[in-house]
C-alpha cells in the first residue's frame, strides 16, 4: 500500500499510467467491452467504471489541448444515462472537454489506447477514454 494512492490503482496499473506520455489514452472499459481485441495491455480492476475513472484521474491529468479530453460511449436512447452521468462526474473535467460519441466511433478512437482498464461495470455504456495531459501543468 502507498499513502495517498487510491487502492484501486494497482502497481501494474500505476506502472502503465506512468509510462503514458502526453496525448496517450487510457480506456476505462465496462465488463461487456471487447477489451483484449484493442491490442493494448489489459488490467482488470474489480470495481465500477466511475470509481475506476475517479481513481485514475487522481493521478492522471486530462489533456487540455485540441479535441476532447475525455470521450464517453454515447448510449442508445433510454439506456446508460445513469452510468454516463456518473462517468462525467468522475472525470472532473469541464463539460466542454468531454464528448459522447456513438459506439462504433468510440471503438475506432479507443483502438489507439495505450492501456485498457477492464472494470467490473455491468451497466451498458460504462466506457470512457481519457487522454493524458502534461503532468504538473493546470489540472
Amino acid at each position: 500500500m502507498l499513502t495517498g494512492i487510491d487502492p484501486l490503482l494497482t502497481g501494474d496499473l500505476l506502472r502503465l499510467l506512468d509510462h503514458m506520455g502526453h496525448g496517450d489514452a487510457v480506456l476505462v472499459a465496462d465488463a461487456h467491452y471487447p477489451a483484449h481485441s484493442v491490442g493494448a495491455p489489459v488490467i482488470d480492476v474489480h470495481a465500477a467504471a466511475p470509481a475506476v475513472l475517479r481513481a485514475i484521474r487522481s493521478v492522471v491529468p486530462f489533456d487540455a489541448y485540441e479535441g476532447p479530453s475525455i470521450s464517453l460511449m454515447a448510449p442508445e436512447p433510454g439506456e446508460g444515462e445513469e452510468v454516463g452521468a456518473e462517468l462525467r462526474a468522475a472525470a472532473r473535467a469541464p463539460e466542454g472537454r468531454i464528448d459522447a460519441i456513438d459506439r462504433f466511433a468510440f471503438y475506432e478512437r479507443a483502438a489507439g489506447a495505450f492501456v485498457v482498464v477492464r472494470t467490473a461495470e455491468t451497466r451498458k455504456y460504462g466506457n470512457a477514454l481519457l487522454r493524458k495531459g502534461v503532468v504538473g501543468f493546470g489540472d
